[in-house]
Formats: structure tokens, C-alpha cells, sequence
């Protein structure tokens, strides 16, 4: 998502940079690229014009502060008005006094509001909340069935009874106080355009109900269409939120950077991926960060906690330290990373990475690859890696589809891992075990070649399962001109 703005945008940064002091004219050279990539993006004509004169107003007006140099302040006021155009804050969602806190969902027809809705009741579950979906859109064939799929996916009950959709929706609403469920989802019809008949009956649905939040589900990949739909609903439904739905497919990320403009309600919810938990709160701070190619380290960690089981994570971590990390432990952890999503979405999210491993389709199909090669070994072998010899390993490649070459990579570089990772536990505080003290008289420089060893190999791309084309010597994660040098 953003790709193209983020490049441009980065591209500009870039050129900051280099320059110790910033004249007039370069102000307006970058204000030209700023404006072409934000209406390359698709972004709405007016929100551009807004956006580059306030970044006009305070480049040229800034007072130059002493901490930043005035490239570094030229980025921080870039991104302030990315995080405003993306919504500010993060909507903060609160519960109404007396259950169910009453969602209502709208959108046209093949804006994904249907699966949204199945998204979000599985977002609310994580919260420890017991939600109840009720199906409205009688009128599009299967559209019931489909959200009771979703729901029995997610774990989370539906109602629907045929007939008229408001008498439905207050029934399910009845329903939800019934069950003791303390949060209700209402999913209504949608239409390819908007009609006043879609209008008016999704009016009634929100009288019946009277929802704490209605969230508008935009396609992303509608580009500026989307602001028209935007201010349609907003007009005769009050929006509390919008919902962006495929923001994964839309390379530009006009509707997420125009929406908010325009109607003055935030994004609420993203929803990144086809898979039912490819969905999240939207952070306009985060986001603006990963287009700059500052990374999104905080959702990192919410996902890999979301994905690792702490325990299972603390143990490997002390057997790779203290050099007892098999091939078996490392088969689950590519397992644990396989669940935080695509590779590529991962290394969106480190600051820094260059754009050919952000692209990083290629390193999904290599841990497919190493997936398949650890499985073809006996347990014995995954445990000691060292025994597997010429004929053992022509056994290995017919049995995982791959080459020779690719077994002795991947057993070679395992064992460099394991040694350099032992040499690592050993400089660092109780050899690497949880709660030792730090060993003492340590030789400095044994230290630094053993961290040298390390970013060689995640620089040059020799991690098993995880290589990149970021050159040897450098650590994915730096600057975008090449990564973090060691010095």
C-alpha cells in the first residue's frame, strides 16, 4: 500500500538530507514533488492544494530549531501533515453504558462491508468482548450465508430472519440483549451506485438501532470515488468512522489520504489482506512513519506478540544463545513468523528497508523452500545437522523438490548461524542465560567481529529462508541509501 507516494516521498527526503541549509528555491522544488506524488496517489485535488500550502506556511516561516537541522525540521513538519491527512489521532473506541455497544455498517455493494463487518467481530473477540453479528442484507443473493461462514471462521454467532431488514436488525438487536452479548454488528445492504432507496433504508436500519458508531466501508482501490461515496453516506448517516477495505491491493492510497479531509471523520479499521486477520485499527502516526520509510516498529511487536507464544519464544532464544537451537526450533519459528503475515508486509514495517525487500515476494517463496527441505530431514538429522552427509542430503532434495545446492546452503548456513549465535550468548550477560550475571574480562574486540559476523549474514541475505539482496556489511533496517554501515 502507498507504494508509489512512498517512494516519491522518500525520494524527497532523501535529497533533504544531503543539504546542509535550505533556500527558498529548494522549498519549492520539494513543495513540486510533494504535489506531484500526492495527485500521482490519486489523492483528492482540494486536499492537495491544503496540504502543500500548509507545508508551504511553516517551511518558510519556521523558525530553524536548534536540535534540527532545516532538512530535518522540513521532515518532521511532512510528516506532522501526513499523520493530519490520514485522521490525527487514532479513533479511540468506547463502550456504550448499557449493552451491546450497536455498530452499523455501510457501504455500496463490493466494498467488502460484508467481510469487514466478520473482520471487526473478530476484533472485537480479541478485546475480550462477546460479539453478535446480525445479517440486514436481505437482498443480495447468499449475502447471509456468506456472513454466517465468516462468522462460524471468526467464532462469533449470526441472526438473520427473512423478511423486511429493519424489523431484522431490531430483532437482532433484542436478540443480543437476550444472549448477553455486549456488542452488536449490524451488516445492510449495499448497491453498485447509491440510490435513495439504499439511503432510506439504511436510515431506518440506524433509527431502529441507534448505533454508538457507524463505520462507512470504502474500497481503497476506488481511488477518488471514493470521497464522492464518502460524502453521500456521511450526509445521510452521520459516519462516525470509515472502514478501508483492500488496502493492501491499492498501490496510490488516494482514498485512505482524502477521506479524512474531506467528511472529517477518521479511519477507523484497515483492513490489510484477504486473510480474516489481516485487520487493524488504523494509526495515521504509524502509517505516515511507514511512507516516509520510517518503519512501524510498535505494530511489529503487536503482531509478533499477537503471533509468538512468549514461552516458546524465551526458550528459543535461550537454546540459540547457548547454542543448542536445532533445525526443529527453527522450523517453528519460521512457523510463528508465517502467522504475522507476508514477508514483504513484515519488512514494510522495519525503518529503512529497501524497497526490493519490501517487494520481498521472493523471500516468501524461499521459506517455503527451507520449510520443505527441514521436513524432508529424519528427526535425527534436524538435531544434528552435522551427520548429513553426500547421500543423505541427495535423499533431502528428492524428498523437498529442490536441489542438492539448496540442502548444503541451508546446512552450511545453519551452522554458521549456530556458531556465530554461540559465540554471541557467550559476551553477553550470563552467557546469554535469562537472569546470569555478565561474564567479566571479555575481549572487546571478540565482541565486535562476533556482531560484525551477524550483520554480515542478515545484511547479505544469508539467514536461512530469509535472503535479500541488501549488500554484505549492512543491516536491513537502516537508511534507505543502504542500511546501517558498520563502523
Amino acid at each position: 500500500m502507498f507504494e508509489s507516494l512512498s517512494d516519491r516521498l522518500q525520494g524527497v527526503v532523501k535529497k533533504l538530507r544531503g543539504k546542509g541549509r535550505l533556500t527558498e528555491a529548494d522549498v519549492d522544488e520539494m513543495l513540486a514533488e510533494i504535489r506531484t506524488a500526492l495527485l500521482e496517489a490519486d489523492v483528492n485535488v482540494s486536499v492537495v492544494r491544503a496540504v502543500v500550502q500548509s507545508i508551504r506556511e511553516q517551511a518558510i516561516g519556521a523558525t530553524v530549531s536548534e536540535a534540527l537541522d532545516p532538512s530535518q525540521q522540513i521532515i518532521k513538519i511532512v510528516n506532522q501533515e501526513l499523520v493530519a491527512l490520514l485522521g490525527g489521532e487514532t479513533l479511540k473506541i468506547t463502550y456504550a453504558s448499557q449493552p451491546p455497544t450497536v455498530v452499523l455498517m455501510a457501504g455500496l455493494q463490493g466494498s467488502g462491508k460484508t467481510t469487514s463487518a466478520a473482520k471487526l467481530a473478530r476484533w472485537f473477540k480479541s478485546q475480550g468482548r462477546q460479539p453478535l453479528l446480525v445479517g440486514a442484507d436481505l437482498q443480495r443473493p447468499a449475502a447471509v450465508e456468506q456472513l454466517r461462514t465468516l462468522g462460524s471462521q471468526v467464532g462469533v454467532p449470526v441472526f438473520s430472519e427473512p423478511g423486511d431488514p429493519v424489523s431484522t436488525a431490531a430483532r437482532g438487536l433484542a436478540e443480543a440483549k437476550r444472549l448477553g452479548k455486549d456488542v452488536l454488528i449490524v451488516d445492510t445492504a449495499g448497491r453498485l451506485a447509491i440510490d435513495e432507496e439504499m439511503m432510506r433504508q439504511v436510515a431506518d436500519i440506524s433509527r431502529a438501532v441507534e448505533p454508538k458508531y457507524t463505520f462507512l466501508v470504502v474500497d481503497a482501490m476506488t481511488g477518488q470515488d471514493a470521497v464522492t461515496v464518502a460524502e453521500a453516506f456521511h450526509a445521510t448517516l452521520e459516519i462516525d468512522g470509515v472502514i478501508l477495505s483492500k488496502l493492501d491491493g491499492d498501490a496510490r492510497g488516494g482514498a485512505a489520504l482524502s477521506v479524512k479531509h474531506v467528511i472529517g471523520r477518521p479511519i477507523a479499521f484497515a483492513a490489510t489482506g484477504e486473510r480474516i486477520d489481516a485487520f487493524e485499527q488504523f494509526h495515521p502516526d504509524r502509517m505516515a512513519s511507514r511512507i516516509l520509510g520510517m518503519g512501524d516498529v510498535l505494530t511489529l511487536i503487536e503482531q509478533a506478540e499477537q503471533a509468538f507464544e512468549k514461552d516458546k519464544a524465551e526458550e528459543a532464544a535461550a537454546r540459540l544463545f547457548e547454542g543448542q537451537f536445532t533445525l526443529d526450533d527453527f522450523l517453528e519459528q519460521l512457523q510463528q513468523v508465517k502467522k504475522m503475515g507476508p514477508l514483504s508486509g513484515i519488512m514494510g514495517m522495519l525503518p529503512g528497508v529497501p524497497k526490493e525487500l519490501k517487494n520481498a515476494q521472493v523471500g516468501d517463496d524461499q521459506i517455503k523452500v527451507t520449510e520443505a527441505i527441514i521436513r524432508s530431514m529424519t528427526p535425527h538429522e534436524r538435531a544434528h545437522p552435522e551427520v548429513i552427509n553426500g547421500s543423505r542430503r541427495t535423499r533431502i532434495a528428492k524428498g523437498s523438490g529442490t536441489e542438492v545446492a539448496d540442502v548444503n546452503r541451508l546446512v552450511k548456513q545453519f551452522s554458521e548461524m549456530q556458531k556465530m549465535m554461540k559465540r554471541m550468548g557467550a559476551l553477553m550477560p550470563g552467557g546469554g542465560k535469562p537472569g546470569g550475571k555478565a561474564k567479566s574480562g571479555k575481549n572487546k574486540v571478540g565482541k565486535l567481529q562476533a556482531m560484525r559476523q551477524m550483520q554480515d549474514m542478515l545484511g547479505g541475505g544469508q539467514i536461512p529462508g530469509l535472503g535479500g539482496p541488501a549488500g554484505p556489511g549492512t543491516f536491513p533496517g537502516g537508511p534507505s541509501d543502504g542500511g546501517f554501515p558498520f563502523k
